[in-house]
């Protein structure tokens, strides 16, 4: 196992009616903004709760945050917290309203001129306004770690920001909050967990057997409630082991002491940047393709991962590995999952070569675990998604 530090901040807050706890996580003298999405906590009960719990806290709001944040829109809600004088932030919503959360929580500190800076520069969030979040769609693990990624649709970029002082004070997970959730969105928040685990586990081998457990327990764990919580997101017990899931898929804890790729998430960004396609079905558009491009590299950990979490156990390691690519793909098309760009857009032709040009123009040129993923490799990689 390679030498690792880990602090993770955040307090976890779980279990049944516990929005309620915000009026004793956050400061009785804040001034509060509440940040949330595009109105689905006003029809689900979960506004009542907040606002209720936040009676005897000063607070506005900030609401009509998009699935993809974007970096105009958040402007204006950096404009309210410098004319309002806001002390804290309240993320109440999914990846996008927490992960908008962190920008303006950066922002509102930074002293340059431009605050796309901080993210074109990549410039890392020692300090940052202090902010508490509501989760109300678990995918990205946002509520318990200090990485957002941000839209810039005049530019046709998504790029991400993070640093320590990013982590939330606290976040509430509250599962009975999945009832709501519409089936599309129940979809991507599995495959966003399943591929951050794939993320931090196919790489190569170092023997690091506790981290490896841990990340395979997260995969069969989501291999066996997505039936159950897809068709019925009243399922307490399966809503709870969601949502952790995705909370421990991306909270640090997995990539300790093992090497980790991220290539698939920084090509799959750019087709939601290019066509807004979901980010998780972006991630199932290129993941099969992807193992199978760098399948040499990759061989010894497909064949690990397809005989501990699919049950593969016949056959040579290249054999395994083949067939664990095979049920990947088959999983994410049970899921109802796109696997090849054409199954979103008609309109791809010249996509991969546009790719492949954005990364070299942004000095991208050693991608994956073994930072041998060029740009004329994404290129191929994008090309076999069609």
């Amino acid at each position: 196992m390679n030498n690792f530090e880990f602090k993770n901040p955040t307090k976890i807050i779980f279990g049944k009616n516990t929005i309620i706890k915000l009026s004793t996580e956050i400061p009785k003298e804040a001034k509060v903004l509440m940040l949330y999405g595009e109105g689905s906590i006003k029809k689900n009960g979960i506004y009542e709760q907040v606002t209720s719990a936040l009676s005897e806290i000063n607070f506005l709001e900030f609401g009509g945050i998009p699935a993809n944040p974007e970096y105009a829109i958040l402007l204006n809600a950096l404009a309210l917290i410098k004319k309002e004088k806001i002390t804290y932030l309240l993320a109440v919503g999914g990846a996008s309203v927490i992960d908008a959360t962190k920008f303006l929580a950066s922002a509102a500190l930074f002293n340059g001129v431009e605050p796309w800076d901080i993210i074109k520069n990549k410039i890392r969030t020692e300090t940052a306004m202090p902010f508490g979040t509501v989760l109300t769609l678990p995918a990205t693990g946002s509520e318990m770690n200090s990485g957002a990624v941000i839209t810039r649709k005049e530019t046709g970029e998504k790029l991400g920001m993070g640093g320590p002082g990013l982590f939330p004070q606290f976040s509430i997970l509250d599962p009975e909050v999945i009832k709501s959730i519409p089936p599309r969105q129940i979809q991507n928040g599995i495959i966003d967990a399943f591929t951050h685990a794939l993320e931090q586990y196919i790489t190569y081998p170092i023997e690091a057997k506790l981290q490896d457990r841990f990340t395979e327990s997260i995969m069969q764990t989501l291999i066996e409630i997505a039936p159950i919580i897809t068709k019925d997101t009243s399922n307490y017990k399966a809503a709870c082991d969601f949502m952790w899931c995705c909370t421990m898929a991306l909270n640090g804890l997995i990539q300790k002491g093992v090497p980790t790729d991220w290539a698939l998430h920084t090509m799959a960004h750019e087709l939601t940047a290019i066509f807004g396609i979901d980010h998780a079905r972006t991630l199932t558009i290129i993941a099969p393709s992807y193992y199978q491009y760098k399948f040499e590299n990759k061989k010894e950990k497909l064949a690990q991962y397809g005989q501990r979490v699919w049950g593969i156990t016949e056959g040579s390691i290249e054999e395994k590995a083949t067939q664990a690519i095979a049920k990947t793909t088959v999983y994410f098309k049970e899921l109802g999952m796109p696997i090849k760009l054409s199954e979103c857009t008609q309109a791809y032709e010249g996509t991969a070569e546009k790719i492949a040009a954005t990364f070299e123009k942004r000095g991208w040129n050693a991608l994956g675990e073994k930072k041998d993923i060029t740009p004329s490799d994404v290129k191929d990689i994008i090309t076999m998604s069609y």
